[in-house]
């Protein structure tokens, strides 16, 4: 082994040397200071002794190859140590070009994941066989974490694929391919069934091949598609920037774009060339907030939500067999279907027989087009609806360890189907809400075991939407709470804990922004303007248009429902006015058939309402709008919001805070998340109080920041 212990040699009678990458100190292999120092040791020693190599084999000790950069060195750069960042990557890069120029047969045996690092350095290798295994993956996904590849996997892949293909299928999107998919995009070579299958082939392609070079380094090479001054490219190469500008809708996403010049630049230029182009847009990236915001929550906080960061100790993992849904609509439709698909039995119950068969054909739907897509099979189509009972009656929740119930927003009938369903289901089954608004803690008073009653918030459609909201009641027990974090993690979506209030913390934080879009509608602008504002702040729909999909009447009820609670302390949001018009005019949302938007009769959006002109007339020229207030407007009514969750104990996670709003209310994801856009705003902490201080004497109090934002602006915190 090396001095840095992380890259072990064997060179066995023929020649050829094994490279294994065993970290000792990680679970998994990464890019980091002692891996780099261990590869050039290594590379070092394959350049001074390759007149007795006859090739490379290039495979790992751990369950993946490679997991890539390191993500807390690399959330450390910034403009003060850049440069010498910059001069390790291109160090880096060195001892992989090295190595592809040796001579020797270089060959990459993927036994298990190659994502980012791992796959640019098997794309230094002149072969890669992939174990043909359902779990390992194989990508560079950095654009998920706001960067690019910055060891050579823009300028390979551009040369192993070509411009179009090396955009489209690996770079901009950053896929993660299973073995088969990867072979088929041509990220890898070869398939083999087993590990020692993986080992011989890679042996047998090393005799067949004992003169290798790269093929982007063989005389005649010609880049797959052309060079961008080829006739064909050169033709649509002038419309992938407003192509890529349609789709980000202006959010401030650099990676992307700088992907994008990179490929284009570097496949002008010889290999070389192209990879000191790529590094200089990697490390641009690196050093920005955008990139620190998203690896901080779509790796630390993520991870750290999906380990069970909030899950009580000591209790004892223990997975549902079969789960009771109360209510076969939309939703209950969907829960019963995530619940099938994840190998548990279901009972769905309705009022009706027919309504709860109307509820399995949901599913039924769902399954047809994954059969049409490739991604099930008949049988596994007849095994998920198997699992799906239809009934009318409570007697058949018998041994139910589970109920979700998923029926209409009101208490009084939660209260009723939860007595009969607790009456029926298993002694100790957790008895979970679906509501999305209701407290908890109200609605377990119509049951007789309330520490084993608990908020299961889903969202909409169940089968796309990654979260789930787990609300803890005043008397929810730790061990209600670990069950239901267990079952969650059992059918595949990510969890969130929040305490229990109207609306928790995902409803309450999307109602603020919902409403400052409606006040900006009732203040004057533009109904596109304010849509525009949404798009470019990054969210995933229009504010308006999400208003037409919540549903302007619930908004309201909800609404109407909280006032008591709140008393003398309610303060009406203006937006409330414009929703109370439009509820008025029968246009609450896309259920009634009109809001915002108009819709045909199949429910489809055709276009905003041409009497919102008239309804709320614009006032000023749209092209002198101050874009850039109204995005802060979005974003600061609702990370405000979030702190007086935090301050009111709502919220307990900063982690919880931030995946709860990436991935259940579409929070911008260049932003972290709620709470990490507060830290990370230029400036931090103070520079955000200030501007929301700004924003409150401008727009109002509700802007106003809470004494812990002042708090941990004063002593330099963050969250």
């Amino acid at each position: 082994m090396t001095d840095q212990n992380t890259i072990r040699w064997e060179q066995d009678t023929d020649g050829v040397v094994t490279l294994t990458l065993d970290d000792p100190g990680r679970r998994a292999n990464t890019m980091n200071d002692a891996f780099r120092a261990s590869l050039a040791a290594v590379v070092e020693r394959l350049v001074s002794g390759k007149d007795a190599i006859t090739g490379v084999i290039i495979t790992s000790a751990k369950d993946s190859f490679l997991a890539g950069g390191d993500l807390r060195q690399l959330i450390q750069v910034t403009d003060a140590n850049a440069a010498r960042f910059a001069a390790d990557v291109e160090q880096t890069k060195a001892c992989l070009r090295t190595l592809e120029t040796l001579g020797k047969p270089v060959v990459a045996a993927l036994g298990g994941s190659a994502l980012g690092g791992g796959l640019e350095l098997a794309l230094a290798c002149h072969h890669r066989i992939a174990l043909d295994s359902p779990s390992p993956r194989f990508g560079l996904p950095e654009v998920t974490f706001g960067l690019l590849p910055g060891g050579g996997g823009v300028a390979r892949t551009t040369r192993l694929l070509g411009v179009l293909d090396a955009l489209t299928k690996v770079l901009l999107e950053g896929p993660r391919y299973t073995a088969a998919r990867a072979l088929e995009a041509g990220l890898v070579d070869e398939l083999a069934a087993n590990p020692t299958e993986l080992l011989a082939k890679a042996r047998a392609w090393i005799t067949a091949h004992p003169h290798s070079v790269q093929r982007w380094d063989a005389q005649g090479y010609v880049i797959p598609g052309g060079t961008p001054a080829s006739r064909g490219l050169a033709a649509i190469l002038p419309t992938l920037p407003a192509t890529l500008r349609k789709k980000l809708r202006g959010a401030p996403l650099p990676a992307p774009h700088h992907i994008l010049a990179a490929v284009v630049e570097g496949a002008q230029v010889d290999l070389d060339s192209a990879l000191r182009i790529e590094g200089r847009y990697f490390v641009d990236v690196v050093r920005g907030q955008t990139a620190k915001n998203m690896i901080q929550a779509f790796w630390f906080d993520l991870n750290t939500v999906k380990a069970g960061g909030s899950r009580p100790q000591g209790h004892p993992r223990r997975p549902v067999s079969k789960v009771a849904v109360l209510g076969a609509g939309m939703m209950g439709a969907g829960i019963a279907h995530v619940c099938a698909n994840s190998g548990i039995d279901v009972v769905l119950k309705d009022v009706s027989v027919q309504a709860a068969e109307q509820g399995k054909d949901h599913s039924r739907g769902l399954l047809d087009r994954a059969v049409a897509r490739g991604r099930t099979s008949e049988t596994g189509w007849e095994e998920v609806l198997a699992r799906i009972t239809p009934t009318a009656e409570y007697a058949d929740l018998a041994g139910c360890d589970l109920v979700v119930e998923a029926v209409f927003e009101d208490v009084g009938l939660k209260r009723e189907v939860f007595a009969e369903a607790e009456k029926a289901a298993a002694p100790d089954a957790l008895l979970g809400s679906n509501t999305s608004t209701l407290p908890i803690t109200g609605l377990a008073e119509g049951v007789r075991r309330q520490e084993d009653f608990i908020g299961v918030h889903f969202f909409s459609p169940v089968d796309r939407m990654p979260l789930v909201e787990v609300v803890r009641g005043e008397r929810t027990s730790d061990a209600a709470l670990a069950r239901a974090l267990d079952f969650v993690a059992q059918i595949g979506k990510t969890p969130i804990v929040v305490n229990d209030s109207h609306g928790f913390f995902t409803s309450r934080v999307i109602g603020t922004f919902v409403y400052e879009a409606l006040a900006m509608l009732g203040e004057g602008f533009a109904a596109g303007t304010v849509e525009q504002a949404a798009w470019q702040a990054g969210y995933p729909v229009g504010a308006l248009q999400l208003a037409d999909e919540l549903n302007l009447e619930l908004l309201l009820r909800i609404r109407d429902e909280k006032r008591p609670a709140d008393g003398d302390g309610h303060r009406a949001h203006p937006g409330e006015a414009v929703a109370e018009t439009m509820a008025r005019l029968g246009r609450p949302g896309r259920v009634r058939g009109g809001g915002f938007y108009d819709y045909d009769g199949s429910g489809r959006r055709t276009g905003l309402w041409p009497g919102l002109a008239a309804t709320f007339p614009a006032h000023g020229d749209p092209a002198r709008t101050d874009l850039h207030e109204l995005i802060e407007r979005l974003l600061f009514a609702e990370t405000v919001e979030a702190a007086r969750c935090v301050a009111e104990g709502v919220l307990t996670s900063t982690a919880d805070a931030n995946i709860g709003s990436l991935l259940g209310i579409g929070f911008p994801p260049w932003t972290g998340g709620v709470l990490q856009y507060a830290s990370g705003y230029p400036g931090g902490l103070p520079a955000f109080v200030a501007r929301a201080d700004q924003l409150a004497a401008a727009h109002g109090e509700r802007f106003t920041p809470n004494t812990l934002l002042r708090e941990k602006a004063a002593r330099g915190e963050t969250f």
